[in-house]
């Protein structure tokens, strides 16, 4: 697999049963680029460790006066120039190579189970997980697979020159074949306590990260109950915690250099003591004393490799261990279904609920627990949270269906949708049956004040569409961000549309017309609304009550309003005992304070009513 060749066409299936087996999985499925990268790695370090040979050939020939034997190790050293050069070059290629396409496949299995497992996999894996993971941990696994292939190379050429020594000059290359191995496992002891070091470092710099923007994203309550200095001195603390441990961290990892450093110096000169004694005794000639010297140099450039691996697998380990552990996940559900890929059409039944949304008809669904009603709305579309039996379309299992089907056929809109920066036109540029224009579907969300604030920040923007929306439209408020996301939704014109509470930021009046327009551009189309505002309940032809895991009332508003006191309390804010009590003047609804800067109180109920 070559850079241009990048995305891959099947990522494969990782064993994520551990780090090390996922770590493991990678080297195999990249063997081919491992195996060139160890090539290249062989001829560029056996090419660096011929050279001390070539000298002590060359100071021999010197000291024999040996013209021939001089050139000849003359033409034996541009030969090892050509060697590392050639060697080195295209060694870094394939590294670079094997790093970015490693770092590229896990992106991609990362990418596909967040696909698969949609809105679930940020209720079981905390979002700042997922996003280190897909980031700076993928370097970390992407730099421990390329250089395992180096440090094979780098082991490989220590052995071949500690035989080559031994062949050469017995008496000096058996000091330094017991010395290298002792060189080699020297640091293995201080590995353990260095590794738990950075594994504090990185929990609690993971800490800090979620902490700054769960701080940034709460910004703007921060200021409203002057709470900046509180979450700024908590993140001073989270970041000087992450500086102690970062020292701490460095200074095992500076001990463990220090020793690579210490070792070799001592070799070199037990090495170079016991020649000198050994020339003085004419049992070896300078040459080869000089031979050994230099090969003992030159052999500290491969054993620095044994220290980077060492480095390597400690930060690719615990980050490996976190991938594997979200590529672990399952749905709930099969994905693959057993059934052609044709999405249904017809009523849209949920078996647990007893929730019944007749085709082409806009259903209402009213649930006292919010959290509840996300849970069912997700369940709808086919992501629920837990196992159970599967929600039905046209008397088809959403769950028998491919999960591209079943997405095209059920979308779903949680109560917080994200909005990715880029111009409107892109924001809107999303798989649609073509039927429902980006003006339709602008108008039918009251999207024109939203757009004409957008032309005023960006004054090159003589086109709304093709004005910029900044990160997760943090330039907006909370209600045009909102109806910004319900047009997205309403273009992309699916069978059937689910909605969590798709008006809750904004004021009653821009909500009249949202429900006026959703009603009139989703005729004949299946659409669910979870929401507890008599604005919207007012327009849906059919209305559900689920209370305690099951639909207890169906009707329309004003039915369920006069007769059902568990209704009448979720949808006027009133308690149970006062929405039965014999007195109480039934349909009153509590007034709303304002949710964001749009927002405006809400009055009576009977106002509501007679506003829409």
């Amino acid at each position: 697999m070559q850079i241009q060749d990048l995305p891959y066409p099947d990522p494969g299936v990782p064993d994520a049963r551990s780090g090390p087996r996922f770590l493991w999985w990678l080297g195999r499925n990249q063997l081919g680029g491992q195996l060139k990268s160890l090539a290249w790695g062989l001829l560029h370090f056996v090419s660096v460790s011929s050279l001390p040979f070539c000298v002590g050939l060359a100071v021999q020939a010197v000291v024999d006066r040996s013209g021939g034997r001089l050139a000849l190790t003359g033409v034996l050293m541009v030969i090892c120039g050509i060697g590392i050069a050639v060697g080195d070059t295209f060694l870094h290629r394939a590294a670079v190579t094997n790093w970015i396409t490693a770092a590229a496949r896990v992106q991609q299995l990362l990418a596909r189970k967040a696909a698969l497992l949609g809105s679930g996999l940020t209720r079981r894996v905390a979002a700042g997980e997922v996003v280190a993971v897909s980031t700076g941990d993928v370097e970390k696994i992407g730099w421990f697979v390329e250089a395992a292939s180096r440090f094979t190379a780098a082991a490989l050429t220590v052995v071949v020159v500690c035989v080559g020594l031994l062949v050469y000059q017995p008496a000096l290359g058996v000091v330094v074949a017991v010395g290298l191995p002792v060189l080699a496992l020297a640091v293995l002891p201080l590995l353990p306590r260095a590794t738990r070091r950075a594994d504090a470092q990185r929990e609690k710099a993971g800490r800090a990260t979620e902490l700054a923007s769960d701080t940034v994203a709460g910004l703007r309550v921060l200021r409203g109950i002057g709470g900046e200095e509180l979450f700024l001195d908590r993140y001073r603390r989270a970041s000087q915690e992450v500086r102690h441990a970062a020292v701490r961290s460095a200074r095992m990892w500076a001990l463990i250099s220090a020793i690579q450093v210490l070792l070799p110096g001592l070799l070199l000169i037990a090495v170079v003591w016991h020649g000198v004694h050994l020339a003085r005794q004419g049992r070896i000639e300078v040459g080869e004393l000089v031979t050994v010297y230099s090969a003992v140099m030159v052999l500290t450039y491969p054993l620095r490799h044994f220290e980077e691996i060492a480095m390597a697998y400690s930060f690719s380990r615990p980050s490996a261990q976190r991938a594997a552990r979200v590529l672990s996940l399952e749905r709930t559900t099969d994905a693959g279904g057993s059934r052609a890929a044709d999405a249904p059409t017809g009523d849209l039944h949920d078996p647990a609920t007893g929730l019944l949304a007749p085709a082409g008809r806009l259903t209402a669904v009213v649930c006292g627990d919010p959290d509840a009603a996300g849970r069912l709305a997700e369940r709808l579309g086919g992501h629920p949270a837990e196992p159970g039996p599967s929600v039905l379309l046209g008397g088809v299992p959403l769950d028998e269906l491919p999960l591209d089907s079943a997405r095209t056929a059920v979308l779903v809109q949680d109560k917080d949708p994200v909005l990715l920066s880029g111009t409107l036109r892109d924001l809107l540029d999303v798989p649609a049956s073509a039927d429902v224009r980006a003006e339709a579907a602008l108008a039918a969300a009251q999207c024109g004040d939203v757009l004409d604030a957008l032309v005023q920040g960006a004054l090159d923007a003589g086109d709304p569409l093709d004005a910029r929306i900044t990160e997760r439209g943090r330039s907006l408020s909370g209600g045009q961000r909102q109806r910004l996301a319900l047009a997205r939704s309403l273009i992309t014109d699916p069978e059937v549309l689910v909605l969590d509470e798709p008006t809750s930021a904004v004021d009653s009046h821009t909500e009249a017309r949202i429900a006026q327009g959703v009603r009139e551009l989703r005729t004949g189309r299946t659409t669910v609304v979870f929401t507890s505002s008599p604005l919207l309940l007012d327009r849906a032809d059919r209305v559900a009550l689920v209370h305690e895991g099951e639909v207890v009332a169906v009707g329309v508003h004003r039915e369920l309003v006069r007769s059902e006191p568990r209704y009448r309390a979720v949808v006027t804010r009133e308690t149970e005992d006062e929405a039965a009590a014999p007195g109480t003047r039934h349909g009153r609804a509590a007034p709303r304070g304002p949710l964001d800067d749009e927002a405006g109180p809400r009055g009576p109920l009977e106002e509501i009513e007679e506003s829409a």
